[in-house]
């Protein structure tokens, strides 16, 4: 059993950075591959970023590829996602979740968490 805990959102201006958040507790952190999805009103929930057990192979959606970084400190239970060059497309609620591989199929994970909100303005 895992518990997933986002934080790290907010209203920012487009080209501006954050970086996200989502710790975990439960079973042993290291035990999962993690991944961040997002989505914006009137839209389904889209793959951004995965990343292996241990850190060793990430993936990330064509569209923010070069733009945010996923990576986790499996000492503090926590998966990153640093966004930079923010735009206004950015703009939804972002979710971690937890499986057994680092795939882009939402159905793939066995955990999720509840959200955050991250808002760009143009």
């Amino acid at each position: 059993q895992v518990q997933l805990v986002e934080s790290g959102g907010g209203l920012v201006q487009a080209g501006d950075s954050l970086r996200l958040s989502c710790a975990a507790s439960g079973r042993t952190f290291s035990s999962y591959a993690r991944a961040w999805f997002r989505q914006a009103p009137g839209k389904d929930r889209e793959f951004v970023a995965a990343i292996s057990r241990f850190g060793r192979r990430t993936y990330y959606t064509d569209s923010v590829k070069g733009r945010f970084t996923i990576s986790r400190d499996n000492a503090k239970n926590t998966v990153y996602l640093q966004m930079n060059s923010l735009k206004p497309e950015d703009t939804a609620v972002y979710y971690c979740a937890a499986g057994p591989a680092p795939t882009p199929n939402r159905d793939e994970y066995d955990y999720w968490g509840q959200g955050t909100q991250v808002t760009v303005s143009s």
